[in-house]
């Protein structure tokens, strides 16, 4: 995207207004294409559990772009400088970095997404991230206008996070309750799903919020569907996933196998889905 709506696009955030979107976990430039024009304000490209290498990452990136959804990719680790350095070149608007348990991690990740002095990026072109505004116009306001998330997933990264939140250059700090609840131990002390709603998970949330609250960092989080979307926009959220690609196949085609369920039934002719796990 230009360096115009990046700035207006953290602006945003930063004011308080909520951006919506999706993990993108297909490895499919058709879908992608068609969720960029659904109305969801970013679309995640999620090539740490996703199935794809830098060239399909790069169709991915241009399906969202044909959108105009803003395009974020989610990397391996704090420490994955090609993988960082790739979805920045082919034209990412941020990155998601997934892991982080201490403030030299969050630095590392942040240095890797930046350019010189501020950073370590390497200059190349030409290349898609320089297209649209030349060599001149992307490179001087990429420091200022890349998005750059950490994920809070961890109990070190809760632990460590009055030190993280204040690393210059983070401006969303992205919560994972999935993964910090194993983390934190709490799938072996609550039966599911009472873990999210756990003292600690709600302790260790007041901690995030207060340290991002602090230091002016926006508030994301992921979700699976919309049930508790408000909830946590009373809390200050802005930056929030409703979940991935597959997992809306997944609840829209449970919706449509109960209504055959339900019409089999009212007109005679019983109908009942397939066993399956997944619905």
């Amino acid at each position: 995207m230009s360096d115009a709506s990046s700035a207006a696009f953290k602006a945003e955030m930063r004011a308080g207004k909520p951006k919506m979107g999706l993990f993108i976990n297909s490895a499919s430039t058709t879908v992608a294409e068609q969720l960029a024009h659904s109305g969801y304000d970013w679309l995640l490209v999620d090539s740490q559990h996703g199935p794809m290498g830098s060239e399909k990452l790069g169709g991915m990136l241009c399906a969202v772009a044909s959108g105009g959804a803003k395009s974020m990719v989610r990397v391996a680790g704090y420490d994955d400088r090609a993988g960082i350095q790739q979805a920045l070149d082919l034209g990412a608007d941020g990155i998601l970095v997934p892991y982080i348990n201490t403030a030299d991690e969050a630095r590392h990740a942040v240095s890797t997404c930046r350019y010189p002095t501020a950073g370590t990026r390497s200059v190349y072109f030409p290349q898609r991230s320089t297209n649209k505004e030349g060599l001149l116009g992307y490179v001087p306001n990429a420091n200022a206008n890349i998005m750059i998330a950490l994920q809070v997933e961890t109990a070190a990264c809760i632990e460590n996070m009055e030190e993280i939140a204040a690393v210059d250059g983070v401006d969303i700090l992205f919560l994972g309750q999935n993964d910090l609840c194993m983390s934190m131990g709490l799938y072996e002390t609550y039966e599911f799903p009472h873990m999210y709603t756990s003292d600690e998970l709600g302790a260790a949330t007041a901690k995030l919020i207060a340290e991002a609250n602090k230091n002016d960092v926006t508030l994301g989080l992921f979700l699976f569907g919309t049930d508790r979307v408000g909830e946590f926009l009373d809390q200050g959220f802005r930056f929030i996933s409703i979940g991935n690609d597959l997992h809306h196949v997944l609840t829209q085609t449970t919706a449509h196998v109960q209504a055959l369920e339900g019409i089999g039934k009212a007109h005679g002719a019983k109908w009942t889905r397939r066993p399956t796990n997944l619905m």
